[in-house]
């Protein structure tokens, strides 16, 4: 691969004492997150006190600092789940336990050519390059100019650059995929999108034989419609269908049992390969059922109007702007460029609700 293809050599260190520049989440004595932004002389103000900077720096991961008042914080250097929980949304992310099983079932390996549509805020994104590696390559495409300044923001933001093996492009996949990759050469294909169903045939003609196709879908009636295009193309194996919830347990002493909240349904995947050219799939043996329907009764099962839930024009614009604040910050950090983290470098962990 070409130096200008490689990911940048210096990413954001993951390990090591704090330095300026450097993300750190601080827990305070009632559990609650704050993330801040490291540098010399500042001061992170609570109502209970403040926790100075360079009470931080130096200090290893995962130590114990004392606020100007005497209370305890424990400060982390993030986690990636950690910071796309809290990063600027324009759009809902896809949440780290939904990531996780992408990263499995789609067998995402280092050196993998894959493409992603489309980027929302750049969640996925991170967890794919990560996964990829240097030798990788990920095309992102995106409908919105505004989600892609959000995403390029975010991802800016944790890894200290832009990587040169990322690429975003701004507009419908079906008309940009055939000029951003050659026929076969796509190694996997996550769709995040409201009609996937459209995009199968171009998915289908990019992927290598044994490829992987990953869709994230929102709704029943969607799961059914997608799943009716895969099989209709004769490209690819059956369609394997699944959704994954977490349920997390409180656990002290003989007090053990489920937390009274979970992170339960966010959406479906649905997983195919592609087959080989001229390749017919067998027919499984199965139970006559009636699974017969026509085009009319899929569009009154899928309507072409899904209700889409879109953010504000506003809310979007605010979103790329603390996106790219953060990219700029974590940009000129590891540029060493005094003055780097700029007022406004303190970041509670609140999150922009899903849209």
């Amino acid at each position: 691969m070409s130096a200008d293809t490689a990911a940048p050599d210096a990413f954001r260190r993951q390990s090591g004492p704090f330095r300026g520049g450097d993300r750190v989440q601080l827990t305070g004595p009632k559990g609650r997150l704050n993330t801040i932004t490291l540098e010399h002389g500042e001061i992170f103000h609570t109502h209970r006190g403040g926790v100075e900077h360079d009470s931080v720096i130096g200090r290893p991961d995962a130590s114990v600092v004392l606020g100007t008042t005497g209370d305890e914080y424990l400060a982390l250097r993030p986690l990636l789940s950690d910071f796309v929980m809290s990063m600027p949304r324009g759009a809902a992310i896809i949440y780290p336990k939904d990531a996780a099983q992408i990263l499995a079932l789609g067998d995402m390996f280092p050196g993998a050519t894959v493409v992603e549509a489309g980027v929302g805020s750049g969640a996925l994104a991170l967890w794919l390059l990560r996964a990829i590696g240097p030798t990788g390559r990920l095309h992102s495409f995106e409908r919105r100019q505004e989600f892609a300044d959000v995403a390029t923001g975010n991802v800016t933001a944790f890894l200290g650059a832009e990587p040169r093996n990322w690429s975003v492009t701004v507009g419908d996949l079906v008309e940009e995929l055939p000029t951003a990759v050659a026929p076969g050469s796509v190694d996997r294909v996550i769709l995040d999108m409201l009609a996937p169903w459209e995009c199968i045939d171009d998915v289908a003609d990019a992927l290598t034989p044994g490829g992987v196709l990953i869709c994230y879908i929102a709704t029943v009636t969607q799961l059914s419609r997608v799943a009716e295009a895969i099989r209709a193309t004769g490209e690819f194996t059956e369609p394997d269908s699944s959704e994954t919830i977490v349920r997390g347990w409180h656990v002290e002493g003989l007090a053990v049992r489920p937390d009274h909240r979970m992170v339960a349904h966010t959406g479906f995947l649905m997983t195919a390969r592609r087959l080989a050219p001229d390749t017919v799939l067998p027919q499984l043996k199965r139970r006559a059922s009636k699974t017969d329907f026509s085009d009319d009764d899929v569009e009154a099962w899928t309507p072409g109007a899904l209700g889409e839930r879109t953010a504000t024009d506003k809310r979007l614009r605010k979103a790329a702007r603390a996106a790219r604040a953060s990219a700029d910050r974590a940009m000129a950090a590891e540029a060493n460029v005094p003055g780097a983290n700029a007022p406004g470098a303190d970041e509670p962990d609140a999150g922009a609700p899903a849209t």
